[in-house]
């Protein structure tokens, strides 16, 4: 099916609004314990239950619009429902602070297997979004990759040794801006690297 282009804030909407809506339920929920069925669940895995089906939602209204999901957004929805299901069915909420680390383990994976064959599958996915030359595309593909992997180390030590809170705000905002800052940081190389005069 063939993509089909949408309002950007619509867009961002919803991508974005299933995780702020996550970020506000748990700041109204996070010090209540809920009963269902005889057992007593937390508000992070009430939330956390709440959070599976709306992202779903936003991501099939997203792909209804556009005709289009990203390799990453599948991927993303896939271990979200897997380790937010697990979280919720054993009442444990290790397993969906966990999903950021093993979403970024595996992009850095994956990039990293593409470089060991010379490639960047970077470019696969994002060639019509930043026109570099091969030489660009694998020094970028090598710094995204590192990056992933500290990011999936960073949430490690954040869940681990911080609060919950503290971690759902890093989950919320932290990681977010910071792939913001990353890709802002990557001026230069986009400059040195990029074809656009090339091609016109």
């Amino acid at each position: 099916m063939e993509e089909r282009k949408i309002n950007p804030m619509l867009k961002t909407g919803l991508e974005l609004g299933p995780i702020l809506a996550f970020f506000a339920a748990y700041l109204i929920l996070k010090d209540r314990v809920f009963t269902i069925g005889g057992t007593e669940y937390d508000g992070f895995i009430v939330v956390t239950a709440g959070f599976i089906p709306v992202f779903l939602l936003a991501m099939g209204v997203l792909w209804r619009l556009t005709g289009h999901l990203s390799k990453m957004q599948v991927v993303t929805a896939v271990l979200i429902v897997v380790f937010g299901g697990l979280s919720v069915w054993f009442n444990d909420p290790r397993f969906f602070k966990m999903k950021p680390t093993i979403i970024y383990l595996l992009f850095a994976g994956v990039l990293g297997a593409g470089l060991l064959r010379g490639r960047s599958w970077l470019q696969y996915v994002m060639e019509g979004v930043m026109p570099l030359s091969h030489e660009g595309w694998m020094i970028l593909t090598r710094r995204l990759a590192l990056f992933f992997f500290g990011l999936a180390i960073l949430n490690e030590l954040i869940w681990r040794t911080m609060s919950e809170e503290t971690w759902v705000y890093f989950k919320t905002f932290g990681l977010t801006a910071a792939i913001f800052v990353f890709f802002m940081a990557q001026g230069r190389l986009f400059r040195d690297y990029g074809q656009e005069d090339k091609e016109s």
